[in-house]
């Protein structure tokens, strides 16, 4: 079940708020709990057990963490803890791949395991570690309340695609929370502007990438090889955005205030800059449990390079269980490693230049990002960079690109329009203006016909 499906806007929705507002304040955590697990066990009814496991697990670890006279034995309850919460995710997401990977290289025949992919698991995993590994810094004592610990683990609103959010961050408002008319409104508000962008944005822009898929990598040109990766690159970040503004809305709606996920990243003027804009929860939480513990730039050049080549490379490899995933992230490593000691600050002194600069980087990083065959992922990006000699397209052979451009030019530039800062400032400028309300009722509505109607509605990041 996601966000953006008549299900859930209908029938879970209504049902769950139903409930939350009509449970005494001191009881709204386990409404919460319980509500979030029957939303989980709608897609995962077997993987239910496993999250309640991991949950009263960690739970424990945390209190004898917390209650450990010497470091030793807290480091050795951490050390279980951190084992088990990444060994269930190797299991699930990892293990075939490493399986197929060393047979490739050793020829020995070992099966893989047929196994679905829980839903979430890398998103809820990361949370549960940040927890465990800040009771064991001693950042906040652990928490005794089951149900609490719970409710911060398994919260819908960010259960399955973040924000990644720490305890802290949501402990004060797990024990005391005001629900006001005006969080309510601006949830809802935030909620439907999330769905907009899911469902009339992501959802109609995918419809390029399919075409250019259904065309080919040997049948296309390099125009419309990139006019096809700007249209997944605005798919996957409208996809992405709205599915994070739906989760921030709902937390506002509940009495939570979840971090912000996006800062208009495709206006970004370096790789650099870009990374401290998307996915933004994502990357503190490498910053604050993987590069600052291994010294981050404190040891010399030498070490930051290898602290960087670190998070990059499980940065990509936390993305999916697949060579295009790494490659990806050693990608963004080399070109951050370049910026840091040759042309960042010439970037920051002529933001035009960045932001022709990103122009190339961001579809190139997405094709890399969505393409798992490594052979047909050679051939599109040597088709972007002018190489036709692998198929024998003509390079004047621009009908394909000439029909693709006139179908979807208008949803390219919508979409443009929309990454810019310019629709949130003017949203937020004019919220409380009555024909604005009026405007997003009628779009909700026509969002709901374009959910009844169209047979696809993905959600690009649902199995990370």
């Amino acid at each position: 079940m996601v966000f953006s499906s008549l299900e859930f806007i209908f029938r879970f929705l209504p049902i769950f708020f139903l409930a939350y507002f009509a449970t005494p304040a001191r009881y709204r955590n386990i409404v919460l709990v319980v509500g979030s697990l029957v939303f989980y066990a709608v897609g995962e009814p077997v993987y239910i057990f496993l999250m309640m496991a991991s949950i009263l697990l960690n739970y424990v670890l945390a209190i004898g963490i917390s209650d450990s006279r010497g470091r030793g034995r807290a480091g050795m309850l951490l050390a279980v803890g951190l084992a088990v919460d990444l060994g269930l995710l190797f299991f699930f997401k990892y293990l075939n791949f490493f399986v197929e990977n060393i047979c490739a290289v050793t020829g020995f025949m070992a099966p893989t395991i047929d196994v679905a992919l829980p839903l979430g698991i890398s998103f809820y995993t990361f949370q549960i570690m940040s927890y465990i590994i800040d009771v064991y810094r001693k950042k906040y004592p652990a928490g005794r309340n089951l149900i609490e610990v719970a409710a911060y683990i398994s919260m819908f609103p960010q259960l399955i695609a973040g924000p990644i959010v720490t305890f802290d961050e949501v402990q004060p408002r797990l024990r005391e929370r005001k629900i006001s008319p005006a969080n309510i409104e601006n949830g809802l508000l935030l909620f439907v502007v999330g769905l907009v962008y899911k469902v009339m944005l992501a959802n109609q822009i995918a419809a390029l990438w399919n075409d250019v898929m259904v065309a080919g990598v040997m049948g296309i040109n390099t125009a419309t090889a990139w006019l096809g990766a700007w249209g997944y690159s605005m798919q996957i970040y409208f996809d992405f955005l709205g599915y994070s503004l739906m989760a921030i809305g709902m937390g506002y709606m509940l009495g939570f205030r979840l971090p912000k996920n996006f800062s208009n990243p495709y206006c970004a003027v370096s790789v650099t800059d870009f990374w401290r804009r998307w996915h933004i929860t994502l990357g503190r939480w490498f910053r604050e449990y993987v590069y600052i513990p291994l010294g981050g730039n404190k040891k010399g050049k030498f070490r930051l390079v290898i602290n960087t080549f670190i998070v990059w490379f499980l940065t990509g490899l936390w993305h999916g269980a697949a060579w295009n995933f790494i490659i990806w992230g050693m990608f963004f490593f080399i070109l951050m490693m370049l910026e840091k000691f040759i042309y960042l600050r010439f970037l920051e002194k002529h933001p035009i230049i960045g932001h022709l600069y990103m122009l190339i980087i961001i579809p190139v990083s997405w094709v890399i990002f969505n393409i798992s065959n490594l052979g047909e992922l050679k051939l599109y990006l040597l088709r972007m960079f002018g190489n036709h000699a692998v198929s024998g397209v003509p390079l004047g052979g621009m009908e394909k690109f000439v029909s693709l451009f006139g179908k979807y030019w208008w949803m390219l530039a919508i979409c443009m329009v929309c990454a810019t800062p310019l629709p949130m400032r003017l949203i937020s400028r004019y919220k409380n203006n009555i024909f604005l309300k009026i405007l997003f009722v009628f779009l909700f509505w026509i969002c709901v016909y374009l959910l009844s109607v169209q047979k696809s509605n993905p959600f690009l990041y649902f199995r990370f």
